[in-house]
């Protein structure tokens, strides 16, 4: 077969297919000259509001941040202690330790890669006070007995939805279900900016005000300060995009998800190859398509060579990460996460790729594996 390229993701395929609608929601926002905070802002909390199923949703500068303020508005700070997976994005543990708290790992389950409910309640001490469930690759993570535990506990739940806007689990849409849900519009995104973009998602009014209050430097009224907040707005120009955006995305989600069922169907048959497993109650997004296989390695140079765009997410799990050395984990202590970083290797699955692309693909496979 002919030598193909097959990016990872192709952006501009997406953008050329609703430019004009772009370029006028751009040209509009100059027009009007309100970049900070302005109408195009509230108009998206609102859009995203009511597509996530909340009372209120609250524009960020990043999903990072959205992570930070969400633990700033519960008072989370030094000598506390919140429960998360050890196997994602750095933000999730790097926003519990810049507030000088202390990020407390549960391993994960070996087929969703997420959080492993069964392990939480055991690592829960008077210090916890918090957990953050990651909803990663586009998956919700079991948030059922999360969520009994947290209630029963007293503990307030931060959703990390960062890969997953749009997911559901037994119907309900990712970020709805705790105290806080955490967005990220990064480009890359199922639904992504122009730049950097994030949202936080509550049903809690007080809380929502909390956090509007801190991402302006804790000002209210302007110039006065009760509290210490940071600099975290959303920019007009990222709300006005997404809000272009917004009306696709069940769309792009549901073409993602025929792009895994392609896989799937073209891939359950090689050997040394485990493909995603997707829980009977969850509807994924598909922000990644991630394989797993003891010839990752072999895979990942394979495909590079073939013009086949991979991605390893991730290759050095949170508690083997140089700058958390200080928690005192070793190899060994989290086996699910370590195997996961080891043999995972994420697949293009974006919405606009062709039938020939992913054939292309599945064949490139076949050809390494099973020769």
């Amino acid at each position: 077969m002919k030598k193909m390229r097959v990016p990872l993701l192709d952006l501009t395929a997406q953008y050329q297919t609703i430019r004009p609608e772009i370029q006028k929601a751009v040209q509009q926002l100059f027009e009007s000259q309100q970049f900070i905070l302005g109408p195009a802002v509230t108009k998206l909390e609102e859009e995203i509001a009511t597509y996530c199923q909340v009372r209120h949703a609250i524009g960020v500068a990043s999903g990072s941040d959205a992570l930070l303020l969400a633990l700033m508005a519960l008072g989370i700070g030094p000598g506390d202690e919140v429960i998360t997976t050890p196997y994602t994005f750095f933000a999730t543990a790097g926003s519990i330790a810049r507030l000088q708290a202390k990020p407390v790992f549960v391993d994960i389950d070996a087929k969703t890669y997420n959080i492993d409910p069964k392990q939480i309640e055991g690592k829960i001490t008077p210090r916890t006070k918090a957990i953050i469930p990651v909803h990663l690759y586009g998956q919700c993570a079991d948030m059922d007995p999360i969520l009994e535990i947290a209630d029963r506990r007293h503990l307030p739940i931060i959703e990390d939805a960062a890969q997953s806007i749009g997911a559901t689990y037994k119907g309900r849409q990712s970020g709805s279900m705790g105290t806080f849900g955490c967005l990220s519009f990064f480009p890359s995104k199922n639904l992504g900016g122009a730049g950097d973009g994030g949202m936080i998602l509550t049903q809690n009014g007080e809380l929502a005000e909390k956090v509007k209050i801190l991402r302006v430097h804790g000002s209210q009224p302007k110039y006065y300060h009760q509290v210490i907040g940071c600099n975290s707005r959303l920019d007009s120009l990222q709300a006005a995009v997404l809000s272009v955006k917004l009306p696709y995305l069940e769309e792009w989600s549901r073409k993602r998800r025929e792009n895994a069922e392609f896989y799937n169907k073209h891939l359950g048959s090689v050997e040394n190859l485990v493909l995603p497993h997707v829980e009977s109650y969850n509807k994924p997004i598909y922000n990644q398509y991630v394989i797993r296989s003891s010839q990752r390695d072999q895979l990942l140079n394979y495909l590079k060579e073939k013009g086949i765009g991979t991605e390893i997410y991730y290759p050095v799990p949170l508690h083997l990460q140089a700058c958390f050395k200080y928690l005192g984990h070793s190899e060994g202590d989290f086996p699910e996460a370590e195997r996961a970083a080891r043999e995972t290797i994420a697949l293009p699955i974006y919405p606009e790729l062709t039938m020939d692309q992913k054939i292309y693909v599945v064949d490139q496979i076949k050809r390494l594996l099973l020769s």
